[in-house]
């Protein structure tokens, strides 16, 4: 009976699906109606400058605005008058830009850290499977790990938990690139065993094979969405929106 309110795992297309959104912080108006739909099994990005809205459209699927306003349904279910908890109990995991490790507990007392919010979490060993360097430092303290170590056990905290969609923000930054390629083989991986995943990211050369499809916000809006089979076509207007 406790995996009533997990995600529904039959093949239902739309998983997430969020209409007219509307977030603040105390009087500043961040987004001003985003819309946009992701399917079960899908990559997403959700590419933008600085600024213009992306963490704070995880943040606010999440509840973790000062005040949101429009709808947001996880596998057809209404959550924008939910709570923050209620929500992750949906099967919902969120990587934040920051990482969230506690310095003083070892790799592996912060991977086992999070309660389960669904059933189907991996267990610690196909976490270790999938990333070995965390294996080899699961007795060393959060603050011994190096940042790609740090980034790779904030993605392995969250599978642990039973989520199967996974918010992931700007997972790549700062990191160098051997990192930054294991994370990509992380992600291939999430999808073929079905995960669903948003990823916020600056990094376009990290994020445009990855995913099935692109939105870019501007100014609290999505101004362009580009699936991977109009990426070529699109990447010159991509270019512009992005400033890369």
């Amino acid at each position: 009976m406790g995996t009533v309110d997990a995600l529904d795992t039959s093949r239902h297309a739309e998983l997430l699906r969020v209409a007219n959104l509307h977030a603040f912080y105390g009087e500043s108006h961040i987004l001003h109606g985003i819309d946009f739909v992701v399917n079960r099994g899908e990559v997403v990005t959700l590419l933008g400058r600085n600024g213009a809205g992306r963490t704070t459209t995880l943040r606010a699927i999440l509840g973790l605005t000062g005040t949101r306003a429009g709808s947001i349904l996880i596998n057809g279910r209404e959550t924008i008058g939910m709570a923050t908890h209620e929500i992750a109990h949906l099967g919902v995991g969120y990587c934040p830009e920051e990482r969230g490790i506690f310095a003083s507990l070892s790799a592996e007392e912060n991977l086992l850290l999070p309660p389960a919010v669904a059933s189907g979490g991996m267990s610690v060993d196909e976490i270790y499977t999938m990333f070995p360097n965390l294996r080899e430092r699961r007795s060393s303290p959060g603050m011994r790990l190096s940042g790609g170590e740090q980034q790779m056990l904030a993605i392995a905290r969250i599978l642990r938990t039973g989520a199967k969609l996974l918010l992931l923000d700007e997972i790549s930054e700062g990191l160098a690139p051997v990192i930054v390629q294991t994370l990509g083989r992380v992600i291939r991986t999430l999808k073929e065993r079905g995960y669903t995943i948003v990823i916020v990211e600056q990094n376009f050369r990290f994020a445009a094979p990855l995913a099935d499809r692109h939105y870019v916000i501007e100014h609290g809006r999505i101004v362009e969405a580009v699936t991977m089979a109009e990426l070529d076509k699109k990447m010159h207007k991509l270019h512009v929106l992005l400033g890369i």
